[in-house]
């Protein structure tokens, strides 16, 4: 008999509306699943795939995992993984690094058998590389087999990859696909093999209103799945349906309807009713202990006859903007270089670089100087104090810096 965890969709890294606390929330979830992994004293946990967010995780963010894994380590439970989408790097994987250090397996053609039953892997492959695929999976002698794959599979809703096709074309005969990519736990039976998703374990969007979780899987005379909740940061579902007459004192009452302390609060408007001010509903909610609200009004509002609509170069409208911050003449210079360049992501670094030595090597003293007739510029709550070290800087969720490239 095997018991394993099956996990999946951790999405570690991922600082939810721009807010620090839900970045520590999904480590939260994700270490959840592995001290339960521990006191459950399961054979492995297998998780399948988009254990990052992107493929540029923060330091904090490795750390965190490393951590959490040697949790595991010290309980002598294995950790067996794919690469998922959001992770996947042209180069070495994350999941390689943290297999180099003994704290993972990354799985593959080859099985990795655990108490009798052999893990296979598939990483998530991209829909136009998926018709020259082969499937060949090692054969095991192995009680039971097992296939961890990512991706958004057939006979599931929305599904692109056919599941039928991979157990046909496989040499090996799997008892079960242990499924991620799909947020939403789902099971479902394909000739004589399980396909389960087991959801991700934190809400990545408002739309994912379901308790998160994860599945513990047996192999033993067959397959046994069972769903296990995990306990999440609460998000508060507040929607309203507005009569003819009503509007923000209706929303505000059902709002405060609940206990918004330190929840994600999600407010929905449909029906009729008078327009209302988004921002003045989520203030209702972030002074009554809301950690983050959110207001989506789906009404369909009749436009002002008097509002005009004109489409706008983007690029004019982005060169507006930046000419309104009063920046440097070098800080243009640079902020070009980065944004509107032609070469390739690697090359933008080696690009900026020579750009600003030759900066350096005019001896303009008014080079870094902040551009005159501007008035507002420099007190822009957008750009207050910005030069020509921080044109490329982003709000702290991982994107490149100005530094960086220098």
């Amino acid at each position: 008999m095997t018991r394993v965890i099956h996990t999946g969709d951790t999405h570690l890294g991922y600082q939810q509306y721009h807010e620090p606390a839900r970045r520590e929330d999904f480590l939260s979830a994700f270490r959840q699943v592995i001290e339960d992994a521990v006191a459950e004293d399961v054979d492995a946990v297998v998780h399948a795939g988009d254990l990052f967010h992107d493929r540029r995780p923060g330091l904090a963010d490795i750390m965190g995992t490393l951590s959490v894994l040697r949790t595991l380590e010290d309980a002598s439970i294995p950790f067996l993984a794919i690469v998922g989408n959001h992770e996947t790097k042209r180069d070495a994987q994350w999941l390689d690094l943290f297999e180099s250090l003994g704290l993972a397996t990354r799985l593959g053609a080859e099985p990795v058998t655990i108490d009798g039953t052999a893990f296979y892997g598939l990483d998530y492959v991209p829909k136009s590389q998926r018709s020259s695929l082969a499937y060949d999976f090692e054969p095991n002698d192995a009680d039971h087999a097992a296939l961890v794959a990512h991706g958004l599979f057939q006979p599931f809703d929305h599904g692109d990859w056919d599941a039928e096709a991979v157990l046909a074309e496989s040499p090996v005969d799997f008892d079960a696909m242990l499924l991620g990519d799909d947020h939403t736990p789902k099971r479902a039976e394909v000739g004589d093999t399980w396909l389960t998703y087991c959801g991700s374990t934190e809400r990545t969007s408002g739309s994912e209103r379901d308790d998160r979780g994860y599945n513990l899987v047996t192999f033993d005379e067959g397959v046994d799945i069972r769903r296990r909740g995990l306990p999440t940061r609460e998000f508060v579902f507040v929607d309203v349906a507005l009569e003819a007459g009503e509007g923000y004192g209706r929303v505000r009452d059902r709002v405060l309807q609940h206990d918004l302390e330190d929840a994600v609060v999600i407010v929905t408007i449909e029906g009729d009713g008078e327009p209302i001010t988004p921002a003045e509903v989520e203030t209702v909610a972030l002074e009554d202990g809301a950690l983050v609200a959110r207001v989506n009004d789906r009404r369909e509002i009749e436009p002002d006859e008097e509002v005009s609509i004109s489409f706008a170069d983007p690029d004019d409208a982005v060169r507006e903007r930046i000419r309104e911050l009063g920046l440097s003449p070098a800080a243009r210079d640079i902020d070009e270089t980065v944004r509107a360049s032609k070469v390739a992501d690697s090359n933008v670094a080696d690009r900026v670089q020579q750009r600003v030595a030759g900066i350096v090597e005019q001896a303009d003293p008014g080079a870094f100087e902040a551009a005159e007739g501007e008035p507002d510029a420099a007190s822009s709550d957008d750009a207050s104090d910005t030069g020509s070290a921080e044109v490329a800087q982003s709000d702290g969720d991982g994107q490149a810096t100005m530094e960086e490239y220098l």
